[in-house]
Formats: structure tokens, sequence, C-alpha cells
């Protein structure tokens, strides 16, 4: 029997607010540096084909800088039986399995579309979660591939990625004389105008994209807790990774960070600012969702 997640229009309103208010933030922003005479057609179009790049390749690059290795079933054959056991569950085709070689605890789910999904998992899980445990974790991450999750943060880095692209080109047309409708002496004002608009729109995006990720995570947390109907397990597993993960070395930790807004639970070495600005919920609301879901269960 397939089981459907279903809707949690909840998190889908909160998703699509965030997403309308990141189009709207960047469409501002655009039409401001229009105002103040920034030939952006180009950038668009260059932009645009950094975005498809990032769509189609970033979540290779990221599996690259990692140095995750795809796995046969001969090589992994009770990981590639338990996610080939939770496709079948959900009705997905099976996805691609990979080890990450890192003593840090962790799993990850690549790939714009189920089609093309990759399920990865360190070396440093392997043998640390019970069975149940590991399963909730697997089925977070073939939750991440049913919402398609990287095309809807692609969705969200293509408006950064026009804002960026445009931010540089902007700064050295204005170094330049490069503004095309103002004269020379005009320059330098719109230069600082636009280097003020920008921090900004960088600052209101950065925020707007964080939460959006985080969202991204409760909705994961929730499709494991219907995937395998044990939103306890999926509890348990996060608390012993966050245990371990307070053990593991800062050295090892800064090995995967490039990898943090995909995986399960950031792996943030001591002292880092991204502490600060996490693309996840903190441990403590993540497992108050869970035993809200396991009491709901439990009726």
């Amino acid at each position: 029997m397939v089981r459907r997640i279903g809707t949690d229009w909840g998190l889908n309103v909160r998703m699509v607010v965030t997403l309308f208010l990141l189009a709207c933030v960047y469409l501002a922003f655009m039409g401001a540096l229009y105002y103040f005479g920034v030939n952006f057609g180009a950038i668009v179009v260059i932009a645009l084909v950094l975005a498809l790049a990032q769509y189609y390749w970033s979540d290779k690059l990221i599996l690259l800088s990692l140095g995750a290795q795809e796995v046969s079933e001969q090589q992994a054959p009770e990981l590639h039986d338990m996610i080939g056991r939770l496709a079948a569950m959900t009705g997905l085709p099976k996805p691609k399995v990979a080890l990450i070689d890192s003593p840090v605890p962790n799993a990850m789910a690549t790939g714009r579309d189920p089609n093309h999904s990759l399920v990865a998992v360190t070396t440093g899980i392997l043998g640390m979660l019970s069975p149940e445990e590991m399963e909730a974790v697997l089925a977070h991450e073939m939750s991440h591939v049913i919402h398609r999750d990287m095309r809807v943060m692609a969705m969200a880095s293509f408006f950064a990625t026009v804002a960026s692209f445009i931010v540089q080109s902007g700064m050295w047309g204005g170094m330049y004389g490069g503004y095309g409708r103002r004269d020379s002496r005009d320059n330098g004002n719109s230069f600082a105008l636009i280097f003020l608009v920008s921090i900004v729109v960088w600052a209101i995006s950065f925020v707007l994209i964080r939460t959006l990720s985080r969202y991204r995570e409760y909705s994961a947390d929730r499709g494991s807790a219907i995937i395998t109907g044990q939103p306890s397990q999926l509890a348990s597993a996060l608390v012993k990774i966050s245990g371990r993960m307070q053990r593991i070395p800062d050295q090892d930790l800064r090995q995967v960070e490039a990898g943090n807004t995909l995986m399960i639970f950031p792996a943030i070495s001591r002292g880092s600012i991204s502490e600060i600005f996490s693309t996840h919920p903190s441990l403590e609301h993540r497992l108050a969702r869970l035993q809200e879901m396991e009491a709901a269960l439990a009726r």
C-alpha cells in the first residue's frame, strides 16, 4: 500500500507567502536599478543561465565537494534495501544511493525531481542508529524528494542569483561610469544608492530564504512521521545525531558544512556564524512538533 503524505496547508501557505515576498523584493530591486539607469537585460539572461546551471548541477558540485561516492547494492545491501522499501511505500522511483566518508553523523537527499534523485548518508551515521531510527531519517530524506524541495529552493535562489549578479554588475558599472542614462556627475550618487538598496535587499532575502529552508525541514519531518507512522523514532534519531555532533572535532564539521542546507541536521563548528543564521529549525522546536504528531497518532 502506497503511503501518501498529503498536504500540510499551514506549511504550504507559509512557503508560498515566503516565495511571494522574495519575488516582490527582487522585482522591486530590479525596478529600482532600472530607475537608476542600469541596463540589466543582458544581466538577467546571464543570471538565468547561472540559475539553470545551479538547478541542474549544484547538487552534483556539493556531492563532489563532500566526496560522496555512489554505492551498489552489493556494497551497501542494507542501505539499498531500506531505501528501496521506502520508495515502494511512497510510490517513488528508487533513488541512487551514495556514501560520504565522514565521522559526522548525517544524511541528505538531492535531485531536481523524483526521477533524478539521490540519497546519501555519512559513514558516521551507519551503525549509530537503530534500524527504526535509520528508516525514519531516510524517510525524512525521501520526503524532500517527494516535495521536490531542490526545485523549490532553486526557485528561491533564482531571484537571489539575479540580484547578486545585478549588484556586482551595478557596482562595476558605477565605478566605470556605465549607468547609461545618467551623466558622469550622477554616477557617484547612483552607485551609493544602489549599494544601500542592495544591502537592504540582501538582508531581507537572506532571512526569507532561511525561513523557507526551515519550513522545508518541518515539512520533511512531518513526511517522515507519516511514512513510518513513528514520529518518536525520528525524534530519537535527531537527539542521537545532535549528541554525537557535539563530540565531533571542528575540523571534521567544517569539511561537511558545504552540504548543510541539504542535510537532516546542520554540521556547525563551534563559534561558527552559521549557528546564528541556521537553515534548520532548532532541535527543541523539531522535537516539540514530532511529539505533537506522536500524540495525534495515539488518539
